[in-house]
């Protein structure tokens, strides 16, 4: 008995070591991974950035002269037309004002005239004091008068002359008096329509920050004035989104896009861009700028209009930068980047292939040292399948679209290149062996 049971155990000791034998020098299958084969396809580069809806004209009305509102007449929601009446501040400081301008403009040209009158009477004097001397001087000629009168004469002719320069620069400075003053009543009328606002556009009020009875204050060099209200013309409305910097080059001005809001669901409304800024969006007061992305103010301007669309919708444009038709294109997951070894005649030198097999756990082998006209890179590309084993294949990228890679060169319709899993395609080498997941199918009627 003891004997049987010795037998027993010697045969299943065998077997295990011959079981464990084979596990060991089985051959080990390659990883599994999902292939896709390359075919042509039509492709958009597509740039996404988010921002507000706002109109083209965006007014705000603010106060120009400070008084109390005496008359409100629209409320936030109401459609305006071009010259229409909005409010009245107080006007009777500016009217008194006015009328101050009107007494002391009316004055100072009584005052003109009185000046005038003088002027011409210094003239009559003079003409008097003219025909007197030369009588003297006649008279003088033939002995028949003084030479006191005659030099009396010619004084009296003397003083009448700066008589009447004196009376005609009085004019003169009466007359850039009342320039002055009318210039002062002018501006007391200005000011006084100012107080009447109108609106400037046609649209609708989108905010209204005063109520009837309150005051409006003027703005200062350190103080911004009262925005009484806000207008808005929404027959045309833009997008204005903000684009990373590294996506700004690709946009330029006409390029069609599709804007979608997020207050109107289910929906997207076409739209081309029609302004690209020039300088980056500065941070807000009080960020850390090295915390902020450098973005780009972009303008969208919607080619169709939206019902009940109000300024600061929150949207998203995607704007196409560029589209191909018919070329061939990989997916973006197969696309890895590796260095590799160039001769001096730009020709890719492969390492000697490993025999000994390496473990999935054992670290890379080591990098070889470069030989006298060798170089090392970074290059992008994509691991084709070749039967069992795969091959690094360098490709050359164009535009980006939503899941694939235009390829320029290197690929060719009908290569199947390794697509995942994602951490199989980071670790995969020239050469290795891969095990291809067949595709699943579903049952009918699942």
């Amino acid at each position: 008995m003891n004997k049987k049971i010795l037998i027993v155990l010697a045969i299943v000791i065998l077997g295990g070591a011959a079981a464990g034998a084979s596990y060991y020098f089985r051959k080990t299958p390659g990883p599994t991974v999902t292939v896709e084969t390359i075919r042509l396809r039509d492709l958009e580069a597509v740039v996404s950035a988010s921002g507000k809806i706002q109109p083209k004209r965006l007014v705000n009305i603010s106060a120009d002269a400070s008084g109390r509102v005496v008359d409100l007449a629209v409320n936030e929601g109401d459609r305006v037309t071009r010259g229409q009446f909005l409010l009245q501040i107080d006007p009777k400081s500016l009217r008194t004002r006015v009328d101050s301008g009107n007494a002391s403009l009316q004055a100072a040209e009584s005052s003109l005239d009185q000046q005038r009158q003088a002027v011409e009477t210094a003239r009559v004097q003079l003409d008097q004091a003219q025909k007197n001397l030369a009588r003297q001087r006649d008279l003088w000629s033939q002995q028949l008068t003084t030479r006191e009168s005659l030099d009396k004469a010619e004084n009296d002719v003397k003083a009448a002359e700066s008589g009447l320069r004196e009376r005609e620069k009085q004019v003169n400075s009466q007359a850039a008096r009342i320039g002055q003053e009318r210039a002062t009543l002018e501006s007391a009328r200005y000011d006084l329509s100012k107080v009447r606002i109108e609106s400037p556009i046609d649209g609708i009020v989108t905010r209204r920050n005063i109520q009837e009875g309150e005051t409006a204050v003027i703005g200062t060099m350190n103080n911004a004035g009262t925005v009484l209200l806000t207008l808005a013309d929404m027959s045309i409305i833009q997008a204005e989104v903000e684009v990373d910097e590294t996506n700004i080059p690709n946009v330029t001005i006409g390029q069609m896009a599709k804007v979608s809001i997020d207050a109107i669901p289910d929906r997207t409304f076409k739209g081309h861009v029609s302004e690209i800024g020039n300088s980056p969006i500065q941070a807000a007061a009080g960020s850390t700028a090295t915390n902020q992305a450098t973005n780009f103010k972009v303008v969208v301007m919607l080619d169709e209009p939206i019902p009940d669309v109000r300024p600061g919708f929150t949207c998203t444009a995607d704007i196409t930068t560029a589209t191909r038709t018919n070329v061939t294109s990989v997916p973006i997951p197969a696309v890895a980047v590796r260095e590799l070894t160039f001769d001096a005649a730009g020709q890719v030198v492969k390492p000697p292939k490993d025999t000994k097999k390496r473990k999935p756990t054992d670290p890379p082998p080591p990098v070889p040292e470069l030989l006298p006209g060798q170089t090392r890179k970074e290059m992008e590309g994509v691991f084709v399948r070749r039967g069992a084993v795969t091959e690094f294949v360098t490709i050359a990228l164009g535009i980006s679209g939503d899941r694939y890679f235009e390829v320029v060169n290197g690929l060719k319709a009908g290569d199947q290149v390794v697509t995942g899993p994602y951490n199989s395609v980071r670790n995969l080498g020239d050469g290795d062996e891969i095990t291809v997941e067949e595709p699943k199918t579903t049952a009918p009627g699942k």
